[in-house]
């Protein structure tokens, strides 16, 4: 029986934790060395919002962490003496809580240190309740959902991702000479995610560690698009000095780029799950893991420009440029410039899914993301932003537009390009540029 591995629209809400947030000012943290804000530059040619001042942007994004927090953040009690946070899948701190949730939870907290004095207390929390609910099947991964019920154990690909590049985050931010060594969690993570989530012949992300273990007909040759996360691979490549890292990267941009051309050279939507990628890929069928859009540009999906779109800002990818613009050029056609025409789910020739006829952020603000490689588009840019910034759903569209918020406001930075000696603030590293901050390859030059 295949694991499940439902899109975060049809899970049932649980009823509220009643759990009180603890804060209290003891916990002794050490000071962020990339306090927010940060206002990293980019990639050269790529642009960001102007129709809002800087630190305008920046409130925006204070604002929507502290309903995000308000809303997400659940006190999960103690474990070993450690206070355990986790982020809850309802509104007003309620439901069960997946890795992906976590993951995104510690990414978003390790990026707003510096604003909010409790941020290293909340990331360990949130750490100490990602090692408390390990997959069954790789121990140093992170069980998909919990509380778990049978086929809940097993891991699903980006959550654990997610929870790596946090841990990344963290290094950089607080040093992990302290009470927790952030990056020998990374690098256990990191080890883990090779060995049983990456396919060892496509070098693909598999759906998860249950792939190998399964008797059923998925194997590395299906995937869920939105894993393709280039600008992760890149960054665990230079955190690892990794060649499948690197190998990871490039046939993720190549097989995105393919997908493209087999699937959607019009509007470049991709699938929320994608076979045969060991020969021209192929929509997935209906109900192939999760709903009957399984073949669509859906739940899953949406999340592709965010994650292309990042690779193409941090790391100038030429590859991730062409793709999300292809995308970008797309939706401000389909839409005629009006983001709120932005529908939640399309067909791959760019057709509104049925009972789709309504706006939703989790579709808009990733498109803003893939706007900003395309100076072309700085009105569009713009027009998404002004569509964002203050909309809320609930836990999985809030948690995609703040990331994505982060990354529209210079927000977002690689923890392998910063300066890791130094004083707070230290200088992000910018794209195909020299910067003596940068790791460096041959000759001098940026790696990418």
């Amino acid at each position: 029986m295949v694991r499940m591995i439902r899109s975060l629209s049809t899970y049932v809400m649980g009823a509220s934790s009643g759990l009180a947030m603890a804060h209290t000012a003891a916990y002794a943290a050490p000071p962020p060395k990339m306090p927010f804000p940060q206002h990293v530059v980019y990639a050269a040619g790529t642009i960001k919002p102007d129709n809002f001042r800087q630190p305008v942007m920046d409130g925006d994004v204070r604002r929507f962490y502290a309903w995000w927090k308000d809303h997400y953040l659940i006190d999960a009690g103690r474990r070993a003496g450690r206070r355990m946070y986790r982020i809850g899948l309802g509104k007003r701190k309620s439901g069960a809580t997946v890795s992906e949730g976590q993951g995104y939870g510690m990414i978003i907290v390790a990026l707003m240190a510096g604003h909010d004095p409790q941020a290293k207390r909340i990331f360990d929390g949130l750490l100490a309740y990602t090692l408390a609910h390990p997959s069954e099947i790789s121990p140093a991964l992170m069980a998909w959902k919990s509380p778990s019920r049978t086929g809940d154990g097993d891991s699903a690909f980006d959550g654990d991702a997610d929870i790596a590049y946090a841990l990344m985050l963290a290094d950089a931010q607080w040093g992990s000479n302290g009470q927790i060594n952030y990056r020998r969690h990374a690098k256990r993570r990191l080890t883990a995610l090779k060995k049983s989530s990456m396919g060892h012949q496509l070098g693909l992300p598999l759906l998860g560690d249950w792939v190998r273990s399964n008797d059923n007909d998925i194997d590395e040759t299906m995937a869920r698009t939105s894993d393709f996360m280039p600008a992760h691979f890149a960054s665990f490549a230079r955190f690892t000095s990794s060649k499948s890292w690197r190998v990871a990267t490039q046939r993720t941009r190549a097989t995105m780029s393919a997908m493209q051309a087999a699937l959607t050279p019009r509007t470049g939507l991709v699938p929320d799950f994608v076979t045969h990628l060991d020969q021209l890929p192929k929509a997935a069928s209906a109900h192939f893991l999760e709903t009957i859009n399984d073949g669509d540009y859906f739940m899953n999906a949406a999340r592709v420009p965010w994650r292309i779109g990042t690779d193409a800002l941090i790391n100038g990818s030429r590859a991730s440029i062409a793709q999300v613009s292809r995308i970008s050029a797309w939706i401000e056609r389909n839409t005629g410039g009006n983001p709120r025409a932005i529908r939640a789910g399309y067909s791959l020739n760019g057709k509104p899914l049925p009972n789709t006829d309504y706006f939703s952020a989790l579709f808009a603000a990733p498109f803003g993301v893939a706007a900003m490689a395309n100076p072309a588009q700085q009105g569009w840019l713009n027009a998404v932003y002004a569509a964002v910034r203050q909309h809320h759903e609930g836990y999985y569209e809030d948690s995609v537009t703040l990331l994505s918020l982060l990354v529209m406001t210079g927000n977002y930075w690689d923890p392998t390009r910063v300066r890791k000696a130094g004083t707070s603030g230290g200088a992000v590293c910018q794209a195909g540029r020299s910067v003596s901050a940068c790791p460096t390859g041959p000759k001098g030059r940026v790696t990418r």
